[in-house]
């Protein structure tokens, strides 16, 4: 099966990326990692409080022109923004007057995402959405995760439409997701029984955890897909870093790519990341349950084997601070607990594949 994407949407994936390397690069989202890491930080405050022109209308609406707007609403350009200055940690300065604790939202740049269309991308047009599809959902997804966007992403936009203010990045909601929430100190909305809720310190210095005794029920399918298209983003990413690492770094006056070792640990991070891709934009066409948790597994795969490869590659440096790498690493372990996990995944597969009995 051979997969094209359509004019619009190329648009709406081009244009979320140049709208998130604007608000949320590479150097934004090392200074709310040390932010976080001080205790108490915010993600990366400051930004517009977008007045919305027309939420992701302006993203998925085709042409450049989509793509410049989406920039715009999370640039903070355009918009009567009420945010303070740009910048990692806003107005005030990483973690200034703030008492330790976990990570802090960036609600200007939440409220930003809601103009962009990112929450109420699948909510119809009449409800005041975008009107867009699972497909397109997953290419944004997949952007957010290419980005480690922070944030209960998922849960807001599952909840769009259904808990007011989320469409529009007003309201940020969490979720009960198993036996753990993400973001629940932050949530003004939470869906699921927290009682006896106990923070965890979590893995991913950017996703806060809460462990909660309550029921499991069965993960949401789309819940499942969104989260393997974030998967299938950081496959993504770490694919472009280990390369770029393995052309411009030198040994014994060589690129380090021209050795065998490195090369194949690059050629098979590729593999798994198309590999992926083909399955989370096929499960997203048909929507069935078993393509999903098929593509949830090599999602899964992808990501935290990419991510373990891309570090051999960058070696010690992988592990510092000035590097991406490791985070990714970490946000595809949290993630892998997300929305059932591997296994929940795995027994769906399995079912689906396993003739019925009589």
């Amino acid at each position: 099966m051979r997969f094209r994407l359509t004019d619009d949407q190329r648009a709406l994936r081009d244009g979320v990326r140049e709208a998130l390397a604007r608000r949320f690069d590479g150097r934004a989202l090392r200074a709310a990692v040390e932010e976080a890491d001080r205790g108490g930080g915010a993600g990366v405050r400051g930004g517009a409080r977008g007045t919305g022109e027309g939420p992701g209308r302006s993203a998925a609406g085709g042409g450049g022109a989509g793509g410049a707007r989406a920039a715009a609403a999370l640039d903070g350009r355009g918009h009567g923004g009420t945010g303070s200055s740009g910048g990692p940690g806003g107005a005030g300065g990483p973690g200034e007057g703030r008492a330790a604790g976990p990570p802090r939202l960036d609600r200007g740049l939440w409220r930003a995402l809601g103009d962009l269309g990112f929450f109420a991308l699948r909510v119809p047009e009449t409800d005041g959405g975008v009107g867009l599809g699972l497909t397109e959902a997953v290419l944004v997804f997949e952007e957010a995760g290419r980005a480690l966007l922070p944030g209960p992403l998922v849960a807001t936009h599952l909840a769009a439409g259904a808990v007011p203010g989320a469409a529009t990045g007003e309201t940020v909601v969490a979720a009960v997701d198993g036996g753990l929430v993400e973001w629940l100190a932050e949530a003004d909305a939470v869906r699921g029984d927290t009682t006896g809720a106990v923070p965890l310190r979590s893995l991913d210095p950017l996703t806060p955890l809460h462990r909660v005794p309550a029921a499991r029920p069965a993960p949401d399918p789309v819940a499942i897909l969104l989260t393997a298209a974030e998967q299938l983003g950081t496959a993504g990413r770490v694919c472009e870093l280990a390369a770029q690492h393995a052309r411009a770094r030198e040994q014994f006056g060589r690129p380090i790519g021209a050795f065998q070792a490195v090369a194949h640990l690059c050629a098979g991070i590729l593999v798994r990341a198309e590999t992926a891709r083909a399955a989370v934009y096929a499960a997203a066409v048909t929507a069935d349950p078993a393509d999903i948790a098929a593509a949830r597994i090599l999602a899964d795969e992808a990501a935290v084997r990419g991510a373990r490869d891309c570090l051999q590659v960058h070696g010690g440096m992988g592990f510092t601070w000035e590097s991406e790498v490791h985070l990714h690493l970490k946000r595809a372990w949290v993630r892998t607990q997300r929305a059932g996990g591997v296994t929940e995944s795995e027994e769906v597969l399995a079912a689906a594949l396993t003739p019925e009995t009589v």
